[in-house]
């Protein structure tokens, strides 16, 4: 139930920062959710009286950089993808995640495929590729540009996200810590990256000062996204793993494709049945990568 209610939030929250893509730059937009998660996690731990756990210096550095790496970088990488192909081609390009991760714990931590295994990866790649290069008639040449480019920053967010998820792994295999202190400590090291990126930046004064704040309607949305996507999400995240198996568990997050289907639907978008079936034959290949692997 955590893992479903996961994919269902990240659903959500990806049609709205399409919409606040088009007044916010994606590096603010990461910022800004990452500051509101964060402030959301602390009230949390303060209501529920959650104590600090017992943390050595070499899973914090593993917990920060797995932030880092996948919230600071592949978050923003996620957000300027969805501003070039929409929330719901972006999400069918982070199923990649799941069999990224499985090659990059094969390599890194001598984690084992087999051929089955093999076969779930391909057939996800395979699911993902169908749909993502499927031409919608009237494209212009400045739209497949815009496509390519929107396929590279979802690809480099599916790399990010999952080389955050191994060095997370890594992390909980060495230490017993609680699915909203793992979160914290994720979102801290992702703000961080945020804020150096910014003050490294040419026009850091504009980036900094970006005036959202003058919307209502966008300070409102920008809170809801962030309280379902980020907040809530990475804590169900951190849930269903701890929960149940690491395998079911990423499958059934990866399910955020079909819940976005009806939502693009509703919101006016034509998804064509080859469309549907691309995201079930992706979702698919994730259960037999983790169910045989």
């Amino acid at each position: 139930m955590a893992a479903l209610s996961a994919a269902c939030l990240w659903a959500i929250a990806s049609v709205v920062y399409g919409l606040l893509g088009q007044r916010i730059p994606p590096l603010q937009l990461n910022l800004i959710k990452g500051v509101i998660a964060i402030a959301l996690l602390v009230l949390t731990i303060v209501i529920t009286s959650e104590s600090l756990p017992n943390l050595t210096f070499a899973p914090i550095c593993l917990l920060f950089l797995s932030g880092a790496v996948g919230i600071g970088l592949g978050d923003t990488a996620f957000l300027a993808a969805i501003n070039y192909l929409g929330a719901r081609r972006v999400l069918l390009i982070g199923t990649l995640s799941p069999p990224i991760t499985a090659i990059a714990a094969m390599i890194f931590l001598q984690e084992q495929l087999n051929f089955e295994a093999w076969c779930g990866i391909l057939l996800t790649i395979l699911g993902v590729a169908w749909v993502v290069t499927e031409r919608v008639p009237g494209t212009s040449d400045d739209s497949v540009t815009h496509i390519w480019q929107g396929i590279g920053f979802g690809l480099l967010a599916a790399i990010t996200n999952a080389t955050g998820a191994v060095l997370s792994r890594a992390a909980f295999a060495t230490i017993s810590i609680s699915p909203l202190w793992a979160a914290l400590l994720r979102l801290s090291a992702g703000v961080l990256v945020i804020l150096v990126c910014i003050l490294f930046s040419e026009d850091r004064k504009a980036k900094a000062f970006y005036p959202y704040w003058q919307s209502w309607r966008v300070i409102l949305t920008s809170f809801f996204a962030a309280a379902c996507g980020t907040y809530l999400g990475i804590w169900l995240q951190q849930t269903a793993i701890k929960l149940t198996a690491a395998g079911i568990a990423i499958t059934l997050m990866q399910t955020s494709p079909l819940f976005v289907i009806p939502i693009a639907i509703c919101m006016g978008e034509k998804v064509s049945w080859r469309a549907i079936a691309g995201v079930i034959i992706a979702i698919a290949g994730i259960g037999l990568l983790f169910h045989l692997k």
